[in-house]
């Protein structure tokens, strides 16, 4: 059963070990997220997954991973709930549609995916505003490579966030929710 606590979820890559920055501000994020008071949601996996649960567990979070039986990796330790997908569709829309923010850190094409879906809701207005936060330097160059070479709007662009740090994300979530 849902808590009364707003969930956040986070978008990031498999790819990254303990000792990166950005495993390390993951991990940071997910135990300030708990300390604001909120419930952390991710993919369920490593890298990114990994330190984002470790810190909202650490923290006594409660930590769900949305999992996805197609996948044959095995779930991190940190999560106090799985709930699995039969597919990538159904995890999309479980880290989408049950949350009220999300914050986004450096990943692949499937944080890109994720990030693209809940944009793209935002901007079609088939979803009620809910704060999308691009946390890292890597966000910036993407949007202004996006805006160069794509058709994407100063309004389109309107409906992200960034985020320089960790801290920064939490206080737009804050103010925001």
């Amino acid at each position: 059963m849902r808590g009364t606590r707003k969930r956040i979820t986070v978008f990031g890559g498999a790819r990254c070990n303990a000792e990166s920055a950005e495993y390390q501000e993951a991990l940071k994020l997910g135990r300030l997220l708990v300390e604001a008071g909120f419930e952390v949601c991710s993919g369920g996996y490593a890298g990114i997954m990994e330190a984002i649960s470790k810190g909202a567990h650490e923290a006594g979070g409660h930590v769900i991973g949305i999992t996805m039986m197609q996948f044959a990796a095995v779930p991190n330790s940190y999560l106090k709930k799985i709930e699995p997908s039969k597919d990538f569709y159904s995890r999309l829309e479980k880290l989408i549609n049950e949350s009220e923010g999300y914050v986004a850190l450096r990943g692949g094409m499937g944080t890109v995916t994720e990030i693209s879906l809940v944009w793209n809701k935002l901007t079609t207005r088939v979803m009620p505003s809910k704060p999308l936060i691009l946390l890292g330097d890597c966000w910036v160059k993407l949007m202004d490579a996006m805006q160069k070479h794509l058709v994407v709007s100063e309004q389109d662009l309107s409906h992200l966030l960034f985020a320089a740090t960790a801290d920064e994300a939490v206080a737009i979530l804050k103010e925001k929710l």
